[in-house]
């Protein structure tokens, strides 16, 4: 059986109007709506495209800001779920290589009009180092996903309020193999040690880890019965961000965003499986004792 849904990770460079901006997907970042939407990012003029458009349009997102590439397809993924909800992703970037610094920096005036910006890497690196530069020029939080992984340089690691990688990606950027819980916070330490402000590793099943200068604390991870876990990493780091901007300490941001991650898990796809507040507001609720 083969199941098309749209997701934004591929295709858009998204931006958070008035409170925080996203560059990734979700982009369904928040479609648990806790702030005013805008996005922007690069398409191919198709179907696909098309169908992102109409997709946030009907979301009531801002999407003036979106390019159409008349050089590439809109970018696309091939998914295989397996049954027991884990997932393999066959990545085609297509229109989100031809998005580049100078678009980055034709936002400059959006950019500093906002609290937090979100990205990722799956575009070109040029990209995330505006970005990252364009953030410690007007004093912003940058929180970035670093996916795919890469080693990266410590002028894009010294602008980072929170980094998101997962235990793989954790591995990659510090260039060694991570086996365990004291190997996680080892390369933790090592990414603060050269200027992260925070690391908050992503361990699936078994939690997260929050680490900065001051603590390492440890979230446990809520017991759901996950169908399918593409997008899970999208809505925790996209969820935190709304969280942290509306003023939650990290550590409660990290635990509210563990729960939508958990609701995303229990639906198929990437866009479609993302919660809206009420949902997480619920789930919260039922599970006091995580």
């Amino acid at each position: 059986m083969c199941n098309i849904y749209p997701y934004v990770r591929l295709a858009m460079h998204d931006v958070i109007d008035k409170k925080w901006i996203v560059s990734r997907s979700i982009w369904d970042y928040e479609i648990i709506y806790i702030a005013d939407v805008t996005m922007a990012g690069c398409v191919g003029n198709d179907i696909y495209g098309e169908q992102f458009i109409r997709f946030f349009t009907d979301e009531n997102f801002d999407v003036s800001y979106i390019k159409k590439s008349a050089l590439s397809s809109t970018g696309y993924s091939l998914v295989t779920v397996e049954t027991c909800g884990q997932n393999r992703i066959c990545m085609v970037s297509g229109a989100n290589m031809d998005y580049t610094a100078q678009d980055v920096f034709g936002l400059e005036k959006l950019l500093a009009s906002n609290d937090v910006i979100v990205t990722q890497g799956e575009m070109r690196f040029e990209v995330v180092r505006a970005l990252a530069g364009l953030c410690v020029k007007y004093g912003k939080k940058f929180i970035f996903n670093p996916a795919p992984a890469r080693e990266l340089p410590d002028e894009v690691l010294q602008a980072v309020y929170v980094l998101t990688p997962n235990e793989t990606e954790l591995g990659i950027i510090v260039g060694r193999k991570l086996t365990s819980r004291d190997d996680f916070v080892s390369a933790a330490k090592q990414l603060v040690a050269r200027g992260v402000k925070n690391v908050v590793v992503t361990l699936g099943a078994s939690g997260s880890l929050l680490v900065n200068d001051k603590e390492t604390l440890y979230v446990s991870a809520y017991k759901v019965n996950a169908v399918d876990t593409v997008g899970a990493g999208d809505s925790f780091t996209g969820s935190l961000a709304a969280f942290v901007d509306a003023g939650e300490r990290l550590f409660e941001a990290v635990r509210k965003s563990a729960a939508v991650g958990a609701l995303a898990v229990q639906k198929e796809g990437a866009i479609p499986s993302m919660p809206y507040l009420k949902d997480v507001e619920k789930f919260l609720a039922d599970n006091r004792q995580n």
